[in-house]
């Protein structure tokens, strides 16, 4: 099936409700992966094509190893994020860049504000306007930098989808998805994304997240594991996923991807057919609790008030998960 025939195929895996009214309901994509790789529970089609846009990001870390990347955990784990642009975040970026011999003018991702509302708020305060250094995918881009330094390739070309890199990217994401790239396209931040079905998605998270400590992907997830804040931020529901779930891998992405995997080989994966966030982190915490993880702190990252004059009079709540 194609990804626009899934799409708007897809079941409802969400309703908004408002004083017990449902408003507004949302489709998607789940999947489950046990640890060989096979589909134990599937809602909707999950074998068909999507961009996992910034939940890619992980695997793409993958590959910077390989190309011979030496960072410690916390820029390891910075490598692998969509961070919220706080000011330990903009450090780390430095720090990236530095140990390679660039600077934040090196950088190539389309300058923005900070991701999150209280950074961005200080950044403006302080004078400050979009920049590349606190677009949310900074820390990923320094990291490619460093990989194309470590290679001995071409810094000034990374973006290029033909870059050595990029396809050292493509070739670890095929190989950890257990299926071919089948698309490449322009993600915000101007670097390629590839394509993968949801179901290839789920099984790179498991095998990244059972991965052994001294191989590349372990420690790419050892350093998520032990750095959910520069993957993410203080205030993001990611972050709080990682810390509440024993050895989960996880990571967040536009147009309402989410992916996580767990020490033991099993993967999970979310799609919202409309990309809007607000149903993505509710439908995850509901895949993961359908498969008996019940993790303290899970309550409260699947809630989603419905606010009214603002106090909570609903929630976005999970249906046929």
């Amino acid at each position: 099936m194609s990804s626009v025939q899934a799409l708007s195929g897809a079941p409802v895996v969400a309703h908004v409700v408002r004083n017990g009214f449902v408003e507004s309901v949302h489709h998607g994509c789940a999947v489950v992966t046990d640890p060989d790789g096979s589909v134990v529970r599937e809602v909707g089609d999950a074998g068909a094509a999507c961009f996992p846009r910034s939940s890619n990001k992980p695997l793409q870390a993958v590959a910077m190893l390989k190309a011979g990347l030496q960072l410690n955990a916390p820029l390891l784990a910075l490598a692998s994020a969509s961070h919220s642009g706080e000011a330990f975040h903009l450090d780390g970026v430095r720090q990236i860049l530095a140990e390679s011999d660039f600077t934040p003018d090196d950088l190539q991702n389309t300058p923005d504000l900070p991701y999150d509302v209280q950074a961005r708020d200080a950044w403006l305060a302080a004078g400050h306007g979009p920049t590349s250094l606190t677009q949310n995918c900074s820390g990923k881009h320094a990291g490619m930098l460093g990989a194309c330094r470590a290679a001995g390739w071409d810094p000034a070309t990374y973006l290029d989808p033909q870059h050595p890199l990029q396809q050292s990217m493509e070739q670890t994401i095929s190989e950890l998805a257990g299926e071919q790239v089948s698309a490449t396209a322009t993600d915000g931040c101007g670097a390629p994304v590839m394509a993968i079905s949801l179901t290839g998605l789920a099984r790179a998270f498991g095998r990244v997240a059972a991965a052994p400590e001294r191989t590349h992907e372990g420690r790419v997830a050892g350093a998520i594991r032990a750095h959910p804040d520069y993957l993410g931020g203080t205030r993001r529901d990611v972050t709080a996923l990682i810390r509440a779930v024993p050895g989960a891998v996880a990571k967040d992405g536009a147009e309402a991807v989410y992916a996580v995997g767990l020490p033991d080989g099993r993967g999970f994966a979310v799609k919202i057919a409309d990309g809007t966030q607000r149903a993505r982190q509710v439908v995850m915490v509901a895949l993961l609790r359908a498969a008996g993880i019940d993790a303290a702190g899970l309550d409260e990252i699947g809630t989603v008030p419905v606010l009214g004059h603002g106090e909570p009079v609903g929630a976005v709540l999970p249906i046929g998960i």
